[in-house]
């Protein structure tokens, strides 16, 4: 830039002195046709400059957010697995409340020793049988590897009961008295990386079916649950009617329900209402009661009854 700036001043000084009008209106054009040229060189080179400043900021965020912020270590999980990541299948599942890590920096949430390994820290068996059910529909599954009790990935980041201060009944003290910047940290490290991995998993091929495979206690605040699943829906009541006449057929024993143990709303779930809804996907949120899905035997039959399900499903929807 410099080196062409140097060329045209040589040329203007070097030029005889300006004696009529025309020579004058010449000498003029030259000194703005140098400025012209400084100025837009000038910009393109403070443009260059800011270009990269962004890049660097925007290379900083983002890995801020996949756990720099402070709150996952190297000895920490990642957030998500994504099983079959490659697969065009037309089903996608979801298990949200599959893990039961708790970053190093959490140490523990202060919780009693073993309370991290019941129906509180985790949905005990879910990521078995959606693993299983997975493999053999060779479809995309996406697992949350974090405890529910760090942060619950299945509510709004916003929504109070996304980390709990108390969970059946349990103090949870590593979850009180948390500062906006402590639920930003956890859901920047956690909630965003599941979110994003949705996303992904549904741009990458036409879906027409999502389920989220969760489990529940049997005893919950001292009343007992009498169904062996549930299936959770608001506006798709017939893909829930459908696996659940298909299992009935199959195990004519087992007590099922529509929206039991839980319903879905707005205020207090995520991947229905946001996703499943929004995008008028066929859709069921599966409970299985854990006491079901304890051993390997129990995972099997549990597996063997929702993938045949979900293929007619599949097969009647084509």
């Amino acid at each position: 830039m410099f080196y062409l700036l140097f060329d045209l001043h040589n040329l203007h000084a070097n030029a005889p002195a300006a004696t009529t009008v025309d020579e004058i209106f010449f000498s003029v054009n030259m000194y703005l046709l140098t400025l012209e040229v400084f100025v837009r060189l000038l910009w393109r080179t403070v443009g260059i400059a800011v270009y990269h400043l962004n890049a660097i900021d925007k290379s900083e965020t983002k890995d801020s957010q996949a756990g720099s912020n402070g709150l996952l270590g190297a000895g920490d999980p990642q957030p998500v697995e994504v099983r079959h990541e490659q697969s065009t299948s037309p089903v996608a599942l979801l298990c949200e409340h599959a893990g039961q890590a708790v970053p190093r920096a959490l140490g523990g949430l202060g919780l009693p020793e073993g309370a991290i390994d019941k129906h509180i820290g985790w949905d005990i068996g879910a990521e078995a049988l959606a693993c299983a059910i997975s493999d053999r529909l060779e479809c995309p599954l996406i697992l949350q590897r974090y405890s529910r009790l760090v942060m619950d990935c299945n509510r709004p980041p916003l929504f109070e009961g996304s980390i709990p201060e108390r969970s059946d009944g349990l103090p949870v003290p590593g979850n009180t008295g948390l500062q906006k910047q402590d639920h930003d940290q956890r859901r920047q490290a956690i909630f965003d990386p599941m979110n994003d991995a949705i996303n992904a998993m549904l741009a990458a091929h036409p879906r027409k079916a999502v389920f989220s495979i969760h489990s529940y206690t049997r005893q919950f605040q001292g009343q007992e649950r009498p169904w062996d699943a549930g299936f959770l829906t608001r506006r798709d009541t017939a893909t829930a009617h459908h696996l659940m006449d298909a299992i009935t057929r199959a195990a004519p024993n087992l007590k099922l329900a529509l929206n039991e143990p839980y319903q879905i709303d707005d205020a207090s779930d995520w991947f229905i209402p946001r996703y499943a809804e929004a995008r008028s996907l066929r859709h069921t949120l599966v409970e299985i009661c854990n006491d079901h899905l304890r051993d390997h035997g129990g995972i099997t039959r549990w597996a063997n009854l929702l993938t045949p399900a979900i293929r007619t499903l599949l097969e009647k929807a084509a």
